[in-house]
Parts: structure tokens; C-alpha cells; sequence
């Protein structure tokens, strides 16, 4: 799975929002009691220790390594956890997963705005039809830190998973996510010193299988979105709703209501239909390059 090709891309990306959901099930399984700033530290130390021997034979700080970016996308990644910890504790799993899919909607706005992709009218009518399913997902009679940290957190996701294509495109992926967390220690650490709460280690195993998990879905992302458009990707993130609702009835015993249903079709219909319509287009457009070819050549 080299993730060049969009069909091995969108596979990457698959394997990867399983483990995402499996990150948030041990976050939400450590639970409310423990600070968002010191599990956030544990989750962060516990990634660093991974990822140092698997980096070490690719650490080379003569080629380009774009420290101000990974620095960026480090300090990102500290207020993207913490949020995500927030929403995860006051929302059941299915519901706060149901707002992180907002995600790839905003992956592709995003792209539009700042990589230059197309904006069709499909994808402005994908962007407002998956707002309408958060709103109808949550019911929002009043405002809670869960439901604004959900939508925050999925901005802060998008904007990380873009700024990937920014990165060296010869960096090794364990150098680059490991640049990127250690970046992000000074600012976990100050946060969990700075709020002066009694240490508690209860969730340190849990803290060490999300990072597993959250580390195997970042590497997800870093290949998944490195070489081809957003756009011809980013629907493979809702795949991890299915993932959230079986997992979130399984583990948390989690009812499936009939606004999430009906919301998180308001996200995902459009996605899967911009997602089939740009794979019909670029085939259609790869024939027609293999046929003039052809005639060229003839």
C-alpha cells in the first residue's frame, strides 16, 4: 500500500480511521476523572517512546526537514487531544464521531481555499448538507463545552491533515511524526504543570493504547493524503462512523437514535456521491489520454 494510487490511498485511510476509533474508545474508557492536560502528556510521552526506535535510522537533519511546520502541526495536535478528550467525556461515542466527520468536508473546503482545488457546486452543497447533519445530530437546545470541543477539534483535524502536503515529499514518516510530537512536548508539559492537579497514573495503560493507536492513524494520514488530492480521498474518513456506532454498542452499550441515523446521512450521502463522481471523472479522463495516445502514436 504505497498510497500513489487513490484506490490504495482510500484503503490506507480505511485502516487508519479503524484505529482512530480505537484511540477514542480507550480515551473515553479512561474517562472524565483524569485531567485532559496530563493524559494529553501521558498519550504524547507514550507516542515519543514509539516512535524513537522506529525513527532512528531515518533522523537526518542535513536534508530539508521543516521544523516550522512540524512545530506548527506538533502544537495543533496538543489542542486537537485536548478537545477530543473534552468531547469524548461529555458525548456518547457515536454522536461526538458523527461531528469529527465533518472533517472531510472541511479537508476539501480547505483545499480549495488554500491549495487551489476546485470548489464545484457539488462539494458547497456537500459542505452545507453535512452542517445540517450536525445540527440535526446534536439538537444543540443549548451549548455545551462537548458539542463546541467536537467542532473545534474538527477543524483543528482538517487544517492538520492539510498541512501534510506541505511536508518534505522524501521525508521518512517516523522521522516526521516524531519532529512533529517532540515539538509538541514543551507546550503538553507546561499545560500539565500549569494546572497544579495531583498526578494520578490510573490511565496510563490507557493512555498507551491510544497512542498506539492515534500514531498508527497519523501514519495513515502522512500516506494517505501525501501524494493525491484531498478530494479524491477524504471520503474514506466516514468510514470510521461505522466503526464508532458498532464499537460505541459493543464496548459503551450505546443506542443508535434516529437523528444520528438521519444526520450522519446528511454527512455521508453527498461525500459518497463527490467521492464516486471524481473517481468516474478521472477514469473517464485516463481513457481519453490512453486513447489520444494511441492515435498519436498511430
Amino acid at each position: 500500500m504505497s498510497g500513489k494510487t487513490v484506490s490504495s490511498a482510500i484503503l490506507i485511510l480505511v485502516i487508519g480511521n479503524l484505529f482512530a476509533t480505537l484511540c477514542d474508545v480507550f480515551i473515553k474508557m479512561a474517562g472524565s476523572s483524569m485531567s485532559a492536560y496530563q493524559f494529553t502528556l501521558m498519550r504524547l510521552v507514550m507516542i515519543c517512546l514509539i516512535l524513537l526506535p522506529l525513527a532512528y535510522k531515518h533522523i537526518n537533519f542535513k536534508a530539508e526537514v521543516g521544523l516550522k511546520l512540524h512545530v506548527l502541526r506538533g502544537n495543533l495536535w496538543v489542542l486537537a487531544s485536548i478537545l477530543l478528550i473534552i468531547s469524548l467525556s461529555q458525548l456518547p461515542l457515536a454522536t461526538a464521531n458523527a461531528v469529527f466527520y465533518i472533517a472531510p468536508i472541511l479537508i476539501v473546503l480547505f483545499a480549495g481555499i488554500f491549495f487551489k482545488e476546485k470548489i464545484t457546486t457539488g462539494i458547497v452543497i456537500a459542505a452545507c448538507s453535512g452542517f445540517v447533519g450536525v445540527l440535526i445530530i446534536l439538537r444543540p437546545s443549548e451549548v455545551s463545552w462537548g458539542m463546541i470541543s467536537a467542532v473545534v477539534f474538527s477543524v483543528l483535524l482538517a487544517t492538520n491533515s492539510l498541512l501534510i502536503r506541505k511536508l518534505p515529499k522524501n521525508q521518512n514518516l517516523f522521522f516526521g511524526l516524531l519532529i512533529t510530537h517532540v515539538s509538541a512536548l514543551p507546550l503538553t508539559a507546561a499545560l500539565a504543570f500549569w494546572e497544579n492537579e495531583p498526578w494520578h497514573f490510573s490511565g496510563l495503560l490507557y493512555a498507551a493504547a491510544s497512542a498506539v493507536c492515534s500514531m498508527i492513524y497519523s501514519l495513515a494520514c502522512l500516506q494517505g493524503y501525501r501524494y493525491v488530492a484531498s478530494s479524491q480521498v477524504s471520503s474514506a474518513e466516514y468510514s470510521g462512523l461505522l466503526f464508532v456506532v458498532i464499537l460505541g454498542w459493543v464496548v459503551f452499550h450505546e443506542s443508535i437514535d434516529f437523528f444520528l441515523v438521519i444526520g450522519a446521512l446528511f454527512i455521508i450521502v453527498p461525500l459518497a456521491y463527490l467521492s464516486h463522481r471524481d473517481r468516474r471523472k478521472r477514469r473517464a479522463e485516463e481513457c481519453l489520454s490512453v486513447v489520444r495516445s494511441q492515435l498519436d502514436a498511430g
